[in-house]
């Protein structure tokens, strides 16, 4: 018995070293080809793709249509499950990939028909402009094909990779719109909850448009209203239940590994942790050369949202290049994003401007399928979307659309509500940003800006001549006078949009005379400027204030300097706080915990530093307080809506610190005598929620709560993979308000500055690698330096890889 148990053991042990190895070389036959020389169809001339030790390719090329071809080459070799996704969550056909647990998530994709809208992209575009989108997509299936096996998560899945299209490079794009701007209109839902409920005066104070920490370009100032008086709102007056209510809080699917992986796929970012840019003029900078730094923050998983790249089109007997492109690609789209052609160099941060209107939407009494508008009854228009899903049965959407845009859903109350969207539009999304690659001054990169497609933007440019400028990239729509922070009525008139704004009418800055300008997805201008851009909720003022500070308190600033900037991890707004916390806190006498508490402020340094104690200790304070106060000026809101999430919107922290200021007791919980009682409490409840946790409260760190983790969608489902395909776990330090942003799984998705026409002195680095593939060289090369913040090049090194492409 026992020779057969042992026997028995033996052979299923070989069983699975056995499959080990043929998975083993299975993954590995996927691995790209990077030396030699391959037949490529549809080329004009040989492109030659030569790869560095960090496996930053270097593509040459006669003419543009082969640089989008081998661009779209490298793509397909390296990120092409990457891209197969972010085509698939815009177009609605993640199902087809993951089945039933994507139905959901496809079902709200499909309200927007992005696929039909790409083909019209395309469709419209310039012949050029076209010609080289098809490059770019023949280029991503001779890639894929040059492959000895499919992608590794094309086996884990048990499926095959689809042909790429020209229009799927668009259909990316849209999925950028799905990240970067508010597609529920969930800003103006929130405003349109509180206005219901809470005097004007109050909604007013509570969500204002800036504070006093805000930092425009144009210096204007935005001061939050006055606090209310007790006429007007009175907390001591209402019934004392409704602050015994609980917060529902945000409710949690109980999913499986393929709803994780979707779940994964389908994060938005958030206006409270957003991006740097900034551009320093030729008479500011070390050496009189302009300089530009971006840090795009964005959440982070492997593969990163980015992949670098360095372009050269060199006619055959030419001396030198005609074009030379360097900095980051979006995988999917055939166009530099950020980065520099020698002349210019350009950079984005997320405007949050508002570019979305919510529209209530009157039944017609006499005909449930019919809506009221000023003019009358309409019809909704009606149509149905098949998603297909694999393994199961295909599911059939009937949806409704009106003037305005798709039906979403109801709102709180149960009125239907329409979607205006600016990335429905059709002029909205278009590749015409391609134009900057042949810029030569920041005035004309301005002009090219204001005419293309994208998510808008806020842009600055550096050009080799010292110039600097500013503007929003992307369409602005011409509004009619209304307040479009608040849904409205369709008989109303709904969201009036009037046309576009013309690029002479957009907000711009050019070679101001601070020789500065810098954005972090704040405010960036006042006045009648504001007014074009409006506000989808920026983002708290301190980052911004942080780095115009940084800024302007040195001189002949260099390359070094924008390093330095980029990650400084001070928390100057929580200084103030700690200052409140600590005037609480007295000698503590009598109450060991909160001596304790006392103590270890003392060691308060100022930083998101992963040792401190302090900086965790005085942050969750903050938050606890914030939210608490919170709650409890909204709770009637909560009381007439409880099924809905309310949370604090992000320009609340200048509400907040006049309320901790000024202490009106009629805007103070009922369940506390005094505000000084209300926020010791906070500080109680932290510090009772770090009670069952083993160790001291010294030990309650920063980086125990800052541990980042930055994992590929498939280690979401699959744990066990996670040590083959995540990044190291590992302590940060920064925050969010500071302009080193870091979190958990969100933080600087790149971080670069650069020169025009001193390219070698830059420096570039971003998380992960550039491979999307596990067993490469470059799964994780340049991880480390992302992590410590140590410079990169910004130009790829020497190859240590040369493939050759030739026509058949």
């Amino acid at each position: 018995m026992k020779r057969i148990f042992a026997g028995l053991l033996a052979g299923i042990l070989l069983f699975v070293i056995a499959v080990c190895v043929i998975a083993y070389f299975m993954v590995h036959a996927s691995l790209p080809p990077l030396d030699g020389e391959r037949a490529a169809a549809g080329i004009e001339r040989e492109i030659v793709i030569e790869r560095d030790a960090l496996g930053v390719p270097t593509l040459s090329g006669a003419s543009r249509a082969d640089l989008a071809f081998a661009t779209g080459f490298v793509h397909g070799q390296d990120r092409y499950f990457q891209m197969d996704l972010m085509r698939r969550r815009a177009a609605g056909e993640l199902a087809e990939l993951f089945g039933a647990a994507a139905v959901p998530v496809d079902r709200e994709s499909r309200l927007h028909r992005f696929r039909m809208r790409a083909r019209e992209v395309v469709g419209v575009a310039r012949p050029g402009l076209r010609h080289l989108i098809e490059a770019y997509a023949r280029g991503v299936n001779a890639g894929l094909a040059s492959l000895g096996a499919r992608p590794f998560e094309y086996l884990l899945l048990r499926d095959a990779p689809r042909e790429w299209l020209p229009e799927d490079s668009v259909l990316v794009a849209y999925a950028m719109w799905f990240t970067l701007t508010d597609h529920t209109g969930g800003r103006d839902a929130l405003r349109g909850l509180l206005a219901e409920v809470l005097p004007l005066e109050l909604v007013a104070f509570l969500d204002p448009v800036g504070t006093r920490w805000d930092a425009p370009i144009d210096g204007s100032v935005i001061e939050v209203p006055p606090i209310p008086g007790p006429e007007v709102y009175d907390l001591r007056t209402l019934d004392r239940a409704l602050f015994d209510t609980p917060s529902s809080g945000p409710r949690r699917r109980q999913e499986g590994a393929r709803g994780r992986l979707v779940a994964a796929l389908t994060r938005r970012v958030d206006a409270g942790i957003g991006s740097n840019n900034w551009v320093v003029a030729g008479d500011r900078a070390a050496g009189g050369h302009a300089l530009l730094a971006n840090d795009t923050h964005l959440p982070l998983e492997v593969p990163n949202t980015w992949y670098r790249i360095r372009l050269l089109l060199q006619a055959p007997g030419a001396p030198a290049p005609s074009l030379d492109l360097s900095g980051m690609t979006l995988p999917g789209a055939p166009m530099l994003v950020a980065g520099s052609n020698r002349r210019i160099a350009w950079g984005f941060t997320n405007s949050y401007g508002d570019w979305v209107d919510l529209v209530s939407l009157e039944p017609d009494p006499d005909d449930e399928t019919r809506y009221l508008t000023p003019q009358g009854s309409r019809s909704f228009e009606q149509f149905t979307e098949t998603i297909r899903v694999k393994g199961g049965e295909d599911v059939a959407v009937d949806m409704r659309s009106t003037v305005w845009g798709p039906v979403i859903g109801a709102d709180a109350r149960g009125r239907l509500v329409a979607l205006r969207w600016l990335a429905h539009e059709p002029a909205a999304t278009n590749v015409e940003i391609m134009g900057l690659e042949q810029v030569e001054d920041a005035r004309a990169a301005l002009d090219i800006a204001n005419r293309s497609g994208i998510p808008p933007q806020n842009v600055v440019v550096a050009d080799r001549d010292g110039g600097i400028g500013w503007t929003i990239m992307g369409r602005i729509p011409a509004r009619a006078a209304y307040d479009s922070r608040f849904p409205r009525s369709s008989t109303d008139g709904g969201a009036k949009w009037l046309g576009w704004l013309d690029p002479s009418e957009y907000p711009r800055s050019l070679n101001p005379a601070q020789g500065l300008l810098w954005t972090a997805n704040g405010r960036v201008v006042g006045g009648e400027a504001l007014g074009k851009i409006g506000t989808a909720g920026y983002a708290f003022g301190a980052r911004a204030q942080q780095i115009r500070n940084d800024l302007r308190r040195r001189d002949a600033l260099s390359v070094e300097d924008m390093l330095d900037i980029q990650l400084d991890d001070r928390a100057r707004y929580l200084d103030r706080w700690r200052e409140v916390l600590l005037d609480l806190l007295g000698d503590a006498a009598g109450n060991p915990r909160r001596a304790e508490l006392r103590a270890l402020l003392d060691d308060w340094a100022g930083r998101a530093d992963p040792d401190s104690a302090a900086y965790r200790l005085v942050r969750e304070w903050h938050d606890r307080v914030r939210d608490a106060a919170f709650l409890s000026l909204t709770a009637e809101v909560r009381a007439r809506f409880p099924d809905t999430i309310l949370t604090p919107p992000h320009q609340f922290e200048g509400a907040m610190w006049r309320l901790v200021e000024q202490r009106p007791v009629h805007l103070l919980d009922p369940r506390f005598e005094t505000w000084g009682t209300f926020l010791l409490a906070q500080a109680d409840a932290m510090l009772a929620n770090f009670q069952p946790m083993p160790g001291t409260l010294r030990e309650r760190t920063w980086g125990e709560a800052n541990t980042v983790r930055i994992q590929h969608p498939v280690s979401r489902a699959l744990p066990a993979l996670s040590r083959w395909l995540d990044m190291p776990t590992v302590q940060l330090p920064g925050d969010n308000d500071m302009p080193r942003v870091q979190r958990i799984n969100f933080g600087a998705s790149e971080r670069f500055a650069v020169s025009p026409g001193r390219e070698e002195e830059g420096y570039f680095h971003m998380p992960a690698g550039q491979s999307g593939h596990p067993l490469s060289p470059y799964y994780r090369a340049g991880h480390d330096a992302w992590m410590r913040g140590d410079p990169l090049p910004f130009l790829p090194g020497a190859a240590e890889h040369r493939l050759v492409l030739r026509n058949r």
